[in-house]
């Protein structure tokens, strides 16, 4: 075979891995990019709530944790991504936005769940997915029922008119729990364990017949909790009302 011959061969092979590689890339990306949810002002439901929560705790976003996107944090978004390099800095939450967020990997795969434009979308897994973080963050390693107590609390608190009346109002009411504040509730993957629990408390189990806080003894807390009534002892953990 002659040389020049060859040479075309070696050419043609190279450009057919490099478009192949490319195309494989663009899939990847692609795939990737719809496995997390994108927000955009309009956009509703927990993701959004999740969005709010770590902009507030940066310092980005002064609103409520409401779940809307509207201006401030259309606002908040746009003044993030502008700090950090983040192009084009149009509001738009994709999957850079997440990654830069620190929140890739705990919004992955929600992509649809609840980010539809207008109207409320909190369902009833939206509800068992964030339960069941705060009880896998606040509870691993404690007995089933414990863990299940962690969540009946939290439960509690919807219905007590001394806190927010709605699930994720009490988990991201600011330094009510402290895996939320320290952001250790993203970090860690809840077990199925903590799954079953957070289903048992949302089907009505309550191990601690009403108690609306747990502490762990062991730790340091404030004094003030001390003055509450305690009811029940689960596990390192003790509950009151």
């Amino acid at each position: 075979m002659k040389r020049p011959v060859v040479v075309a061969l070696v050419i043609a092979v190279a450009l057919s891995l490099a478009a192949t590689t490319s195309t494989s890339l663009l899939q990847q990306y692609r795939a990737e990019a719809q496995s997390v949810p994108v927000l955009r002002w309009g956009s509703t439901g927990q993701a959004v709530k999740t969005l709010q929560w770590r902009l507030q705790q940066w310092g980005y976003y002064q609103g409520s944790i409401d779940g809307v996107y509207g201006a401030q944090t259309y606002r908040a978004v746009v003044n993030f991504q502008t700090k950090n390099g983040i192009y084009p800095a149009d509001g738009v939450v994709g999957a850079s936005t997440w990654r830069a967020l620190g929140l890739y990997n705990a919004v992955a795969g929600t992509a649809g769940q609840s980010q539809r434009t207008g109207g409320t979308s909190v369902t009833r897994s939206d509800e068992l997915e964030l339960l069941a973080r705060v009880i896998a963050a606040e509870a691993e390693g404690e007995p089933f029922e414990g863990q299940v107590a962690v969540g009946a609390v939290i439960l509690n608190r919807v219905k007590d008119p001394r806190f927010p009346n709605t699930l994720s109002g009490v988990i991201y009411q600011p330094h009510a729990f402290e895996s939320v504040t320290n952001g250790l509730v993203w970090r860690r993957t809840p077990s199925d364990e903590a799954y079953r629990a957070a289903r048992a408390a949302l089907n009505g189990w309550d191990p601690t017949y009403g108690a609306v806080f747990f502490w762990n003894p062991s730790k340091p807390v404030s004094s003030w909790i001390w003055t509450r009534q305690i009811v029940a002892r689960i596990g390192s953990h003790v509950f009151a009302i």
